[in-house]
């Protein structure tokens, strides 16, 4: 899966000022948006990858291919960025590297984000673009549920939503990172990627006038039971660690079938430099694989 290897001192030492000055509560939220873009062309995606534009759920979306894509398959993928920053474009490469994984389609709206657009927008839009997705002729044990980040915690916030509004539940659900409870505190200054400030001015931004112990904001609140099978991924030296430690062990106690990855030595979301990152690979690789696994099973239980 990986193009090239970089030693992981050398690529922490290349990526640490792209996030510290990208990612800074000093700068507009629009002039973080576009540096992230523009930076976005440093991650390369997989030979083969094909990207098309369309609308879904009211919302520009990104079709992810690589190669063939003949699955009956598909992943709606809701990327990370704190509900205040990055697109489709940024998580490309990601999404290229799941939809060569699945060999089937991966759809990545351009939800709205905040401040513009506080909670609920993205949730709302997220579960337009699921349903609209189902219109299509896919059926829920034919379409899984990925994100990171704050993506990871808005596709943990919308499988409780279709569960609860519609008695629909996705075949699966990837969370790479997610960040389940805004609510809580950073416990430390920074991560490689992430900083406190930044942080808690991201979870304010979504907010907005919004109850902080609605479970659609922070979704590790609410009821776990029900879900499908779930994989949680993240680096044991970032600072949503102990977090996703309490989301698993509350999907478990739920009787959710859990897998838990925690990796030593890459940081948050490293997924996105798959290309570049052996370790970053394997657990992207690791991910589709699980996605894939659960997306057959559902399909052939909801045959017989």
């Amino acid at each position: 899966m990986s193009g090239i290897s970089l030693p992981l001192p050398l690529a922490r030492a290349i990526l640490h000022p792209v996030f510290r000055y990208s990612m800074n509560v000093r700068l507009p939220w629009r002039v973080q948006r576009a540096a992230l873009d523009a930076e976005a062309v440093l991650q390369m995606s997989p030979k083969g990858t094909r990207v098309d534009r369309l609308p879904l759920g009211g919302r520009a979306t990104e079709r992810v291919t690589v190669g063939r894509a003949g699955s009956p398959f598909a992943l709606l993928y809701l990327h990370g960025g704190g509900y205040t920053v990055c697109s489709p474009r940024t998580h490309r490469p990601l999404a290229a590297h799941l939809a060569e994984a699945l060999d089937a389609p991966v759809y990545v709206p351009d939800y709205r984000l905040a401040p513009e657009h506080p909670y609920p927008a993205a949730l709302d839009d997220a579960e337009a673009a699921y349903l609209e997705l189902l219109s299509t002729g896919l059926t829920p044990e034919g379409l899984a549920v990925a994100g990171d980040s704050a993506g990871g915690g808005l596709s943990l916030a919308l499988a409780q939503r279709l569960r609860d509004r519609h008695g629909i539940r996705p075949a699966a659900l990837g969370l790479i990172a997610p960040w389940s409870n805004p609510n809580e505190v950073p416990p430390r200054e920074r991560d490689l990627v992430i900083n406190r400030a930044w942080s808690q001015a991201s979870a304010a931004a979504y907010l907005g006038d919004a109850d902080p112990l609605d479970s659609g904001y922070a979704p590790l609140l609410g009821e776990m039971s029900g879900l499908p099978p779930t994989y949680v991924q993240v680096d044991d030296g970032e600072m949503l660690r102990a977090q996703c430690g309490r989301l698993v062990a509350a999907l478990r106690e739920a009787d959710v079938p859990t897998q838990f990855s925690v990796t030593r030595g890459l940081w948050h979301v490293a997924q996105l430099q798959a290309e570049m990152v052996t370790p970053a690979a394997a657990e992207l690789r690791a991910l589709g694989d699980f996605l894939g696994e659960a997306l057959r099973t559902a399909q052939t239980g909801s045959i017989r």
